[in-house]
């Protein structure tokens, strides 16, 4: 019975006591008031956004790209074990709230010698408790730091988001400048077969007196010049087919054999024409990197009152239950039985400011990754309104590079005519062929753009992150 009154008495306390410090308190924050924009904004993105936000380019060499990236990349490793990490933090938080409980059974023999006060006596005692110790958490010093625990599981649950969000992003843009890469080398080297093929016949030409050394020289000239495009684009592709191997974790032998599957051509993969065209409400719930940052700030907020209960009295409990008895067989009747209870208290009077500092320490901190959160919100606004302009940019130049080759392919076409008919010479052909060339190039370029503008629109968007992830 008494037994039993204990235990409940220790229940009710564990239960009972006060938290030190402040509760957390979201950040006061001057938000832009949502309008039909944000609105029509929310209906896009959720009609656009899906889990594997790169769904929404076509293209199953990138798909597959993005799938090894997500089961081999070292930096996706790290994160997902900080989540581990953090878990097993909590975990430990957790397991500070509760009682402690060992058991421990021994038995013991002893013989005394003629010569000793109890000569020949033989003592036996056995021994079966259970220990029980627990420190009264009355000002909320563990339960403040469980909150700090689970804050970190949440920011880092969050990191792990971001890392994913960015590393899928850059393989996609990697993965875009490779076809970008492409498409400018089977520009240059159609060019440079033009050009190699003009100075062939300028070269017998002026064996056979029929040209200038100089006109030899300056097809010369632009063969070269195309030449060397061709080695300068080559050596970046080789080089960012290699950093797209990183990306999706190739070993070290994969690296240097590898061949990274080529899908569609740059020209034929399809841009998403849903695409939102607003600041979404609920921007702050998306982002994977403000989940982090509040998470942080709910922790440093909560180790706040862990230091402030530093001030206050550590009370503990422990208490031994169990039997003791001469005889083995005798050792668990109910005449065997004992206890014992016993309780102390431990309150601080000098420590040379160390607790002071401790307190001051917490409460810059938190103002600290207050700042943070306030600027990781402030670029988050930043960065989805500078990709809403650049995505449209970006299409407009598309547009206007398009319209650019058109009407010099168009110029080539009656330039080459005019060279055959002999109303011009072969440089000015050259001439609008070298204009034609720096379009082609730039109309790739505006595509490899608008084509990263909608991976940082998805990627400011917070990619295919729903809510329910972090409950």
């Amino acid at each position: 019975m008494r037994r039993n009154r204990l235990i409940g008495l220790i229940s009710v306390i564990f239960l009972v006591g006060c938290e030190v410090g402040p509760d957390y308190k979201f950040p006061r924050l001057d938000l832009p008031a949502p309008d039909e924009k944000s609105a029509d904004a929310d209906r896009a993105i959720d009609a656009f956004m899906s889990d594997k936000w790169w769904k929404v380019f076509p293209d199953s060499s990138l798909d597959k790209l993005e799938s090894l990236a997500i089961a081999h990349n070292h930096d996706l490793r790290q994160a997902i074990a900080n989540i581990e990490e953090a878990r097993a933090a909590a975990g430990v938080a957790v397991a500070d709230l509760m009682p402690t409980v060992g058991t421990k059974i021994s038995g013991d023999k002893m013989y005394a010698s003629q010569k000793t006060a109890i000569p020949g006596k033989n003592t036996l005692d056995y021994l079966g408790v259970a220990n029980v110790s627990y420190e009264l958490d009355f000002f909320g010093k563990y339960r403040r730091a469980n909150e700090a625990a689970r804050a970190n599981l949440l920011a880092s649950r969050a990191a792990k988001e971001a890392v994913l969000l960015t590393v899928t992003a850059d393989v996609a843009k990697t993965y875009f400048l490779l076809r970008a890469l492409d498409a400018k080398l089977a520009i240059a080297r159609r060019t440079l077969k033009t050009r190699e093929e003009s100075y062939r016949v300028y070269k017998s030409r002026l064996q056979n007196g029929y040209c200038t050394e100089l006109d030899c020289l300056r097809i010369e000239s632009d063969m070269a010049s195309v030449e060397a495009t061709v080695h300068d684009l080559e050596s970046v592709a080789a080089k960012a087919e290699n950093a797209l191997k990183v990306l999706v974790g190739c070993s070290p032998r994969d690296i240097i054999s590898r061949k990274i599957t080529k899908g569609q051509s740059l020209e034929k993969l399809k841009v998403p024409s849903n695409v939102p065209d607003g600041m979404p409400s609920d921007l702050l719930q998306r982002r994977p990197d403000v989940v982090q940052a509040e998470g942080q700030l709910i922790a440093a907020n909560a180790k706040i009152g862990e230091a402030i209960a530093m001030h206050f009295p550590s009370i503990s409990l422990t208490g031994i239950f169990g039997f003791e008895s001469k005889s083995l067989t005798d050792l668990f009747s109910s005449s065997s039985d004992m206890w014992k209870f016993s309780s102390g208290i431990s309150l601080p009077i000098f420590s040379g400011g160390k607790i002071s500092s401790l307190s001051a320490a917490a409460e810059a901190r938190y103002e600290k990754i207050l700042a943070l959160y306030e600027k990781t919100v402030q670029n988050a606004f930043r960065e989805v309104l500078d990709s809403l302009i650049s995505r449209r940019k970006n299409s407009e130049i598309v547009i206007s590079r398009t319209r650019q080759v058109n009407a010099l392919k168009k110029s080539y076409d009656i330039a080459l005519t005019q060279k055959e008919s002999g109303l011009i010479g072969m440089l000015d052909l050259l001439d609008v062929e070298r204009n034609l060339l720096a379009a082609e190039m730039e109309l790739v370029g505006a595509l490899q753009n608008h084509l990263n503008s909608i991976v940082d629109l998805c990627k400011a968007l917070g990619g295919g992150w729903k809510k329910n992830n972090w409950q």
